[in-house]
């Protein structure tokens, strides 16, 4: 398959059908065939017993060598640098609506416009925000991280020889 995703398979963040990361039984696919069957007369499967071990030196390496690298680092510095000013923004925001409501309750029970008053206003701006937070970070890991990540991840398999559990 050339595309996928509307990206060319080498291309930065295209999607690669091999992804050692895909659960497969988690999206129902193959259980029946990938599955072990119970000695039980009851038709169940089990899935077979997880790898035990501590995982090889060689593995912590590279790990440890792709979190001091330049690549992941600035995944890093792209999440901190949205995560730490919306988080201060929104708990401003939220602490200045609380503090309002118990210092100034006669501000926040002026009517705007029928029963519809400051403190609902603000209640519903905390929903809005909430929403608009989730959406702006939503946008921002999709196009300043997400495919950053995924080139560390398909780098860190081909060094550690793939998925190991």
């Amino acid at each position: 398959m050339d595309k996928q995703d509307g990206r060319s398979v080498g291309e930065p963040g295209a999607l690669r059908l091999d992804d050692p990361w895909y659960v497969a039984l988690a999206s129902g696919w193959g259980e029946v065939d990938d599955a072990v069957e119970t000695k039980g007369g009851c038709g169940g499967t089990e899935p077979p017993p997880p790898v035990s071990g501590p995982r090889s030196a060689p593995h912590d390496e590279v790990y440890l060598a792709v979190q001091r690298s330049a690549a992941f680092q600035e995944v890093r510095r792209r999440y901190r640098r949205f995560v730490l000013p919306g988080t201060v923004i929104f708990l401003g925001w939220y602490l200045a609506y609380v503090i309002a409501a118990t210092a100034a309750p006669g501000l926040m029970a002026h009517r705007v416009a029928g029963a519809l008053n400051v403190a609902m206003l603000a209640g519903l701006g905390q929903f809005a925000t909430t929403f608009l937070l989730t959406w702006a970070y939503a946008r921002h890991a999709r196009l300043r991280r997400d495919s950053a990540a995924l080139d560390i991840r398909w780098e860190t398999q081909e060094l550690t020889g793939g998925n190991t559990r």
